[in-house]
């Protein structure tokens, strides 16, 4: 039945004052008092039972509704982490590319210096095993691309051939403090006010068994022939006396339940208010490495691997470009490591509330 609503009335018919012993046993015609009796019988919960059942059936839906809601951010979340994984991927490619080049000239110059009587053919061939460990390194790039993206297929079906700009990950959709002042309007706790409102309409419907329900029955019998019909009418009503052993155990029951439900709320509210935390440490800690990185500790491997280079060319020995070049690329993965975990970081801080996801056409 709908939730609040009266029961559906129930159809009765049968026999009445039928005789079974002797005068008459048997018959249905040898007794004046003999009815074949149709009726309607309808039961009339009470009104406090009838609200109770009306306010868990609403709580029942905005729970389904808070779970869908919260189920929609986490797959929003899961879809935007397989598409950074994709940048991530392409921007460590991108940065480990950029240094063959280098490694190109570094072999040539070995070359030219064998060639030329000043170099030795170890120096050959340790310049053509720094290219060809940094060549073993874009393989492993590639691979880590074609990973990325069947994870993003699995969410999109196709996953793009090119992606477009990022976002800036280095800003947040809502600010670190709005997100402290509104945990409960987070995706994963939306479900637990919803799950409270539940707990409380099963304890109110709990409490509304003491009130008394009404029934009504209204029965038509018919005799024999030229005798006259008649029509019964009953009301009844149920007595909740003895409430000591029923009513009042389901009702110390759903109290027990509910007080479950608001602990676990408010361990929840707390869990939640470390990981925001913890992921808001985690966004600006590695923000302020990628700045430091690409601002200064990138650009001194660079010069330091040219300048080693360069005095290669001039004469030098070739030892110090292998240890500047091995720093230049460690610190390449690195700094391809800090741009993802900052990225996953964004995205788990960006899609908590729901008014604030990204609307950006870079993400899914």
């Amino acid at each position: 039945m709908r939730a609040g609503r009266l029961p559906d009335p129930s159809l009765t018919f049968g026999v009445s004052n039928y005789p079974v012993t002797d005068p008459g046993a048997f018959s249905l015609r040898s007794d004046t008092m003999t009815m074949r009796t149709i009726g309607v019988m309808q039961t009339i919960p009470s009104h406090a039972a009838r609200a109770a059942d009306r306010s868990l059936a609403a709580a029942q839906v905005d729970a389904a509704e808070a779970d869908r809601t919260a189920t929609a951010q986490d797959v929003r979340e899961r879809i935007a982490d397989a598409w950074i994984g994709v940048w991530a991927a392409a921007q460590q490619r991108t940065l480990l590319e950029a240094l063959r080049d280098e490694s190109t000239l570094a072999v040539q110059v070995a070359k030219a210096r064998l060639h030329g009587g000043t170099g030795s053919a170890a120096d050959v061939l340790a310049a053509q095993a720094e290219a060809l460990t940094l060549a073993n390194r874009i393989e492993a790039s590639d691979a880590d691309l074609q990973v990325a993206n069947a994870s993003l297929q699995r969410w999109l079906g196709d996953a793009p051939t090119a992606l477009a700009d990022a976002p800036d990950f280095g800003q947040l959709p809502v600010a670190p403090d709005q997100l402290e002042q509104h945990t409960d309007r987070q995706a994963p706790m939306q479900a637990w006010q919803a799950r409270e409102r539940v707990a409380d309409a099963a304890l109110a419907q709990a409490r509304a068994s003491k009130h008394p329900d009404w029934s009504v029955d209204v029965t038509y019998g018919h005799r024999a022939p030229y005798l006259s019909d008649m029509v019964m009418v009953q009301v009844g009503v149920s007595l909740p006396l003895f409430t000591r052993n029923r009513q009042d155990r389901a009702i110390s029951a759903k109290q027990a339940q509910r007080d479950a439900v608001e602990s676990a709320h408010e361990d929840a509210r707390r869990a939640q208010r470390e990981t925001v935390a913890r992921d808001v440490a985690v966004w600006q800690g590695w923000g302020r490495q990628i700045v430091r990185d690409r601002n200064d500790l990138l650009p001194l491997a660079r010069d330091r691997s040219r300048v080693a280079l360069a005095a290669y060319r001039g004469g030098g020995t070739l030892q110090p470009w292998l240890d500047a070049r091995r720093d230049e690329i460690a610190l390449h993965l690195d700094y391809a490591n800090a741009l993802a975990t900052r990225a996953h970081a964004w995205a788990a801080l960006a899609y908590l509330l729901p008014e604030s996801t990204p609307s950006s056409e870079n993400l899914p």
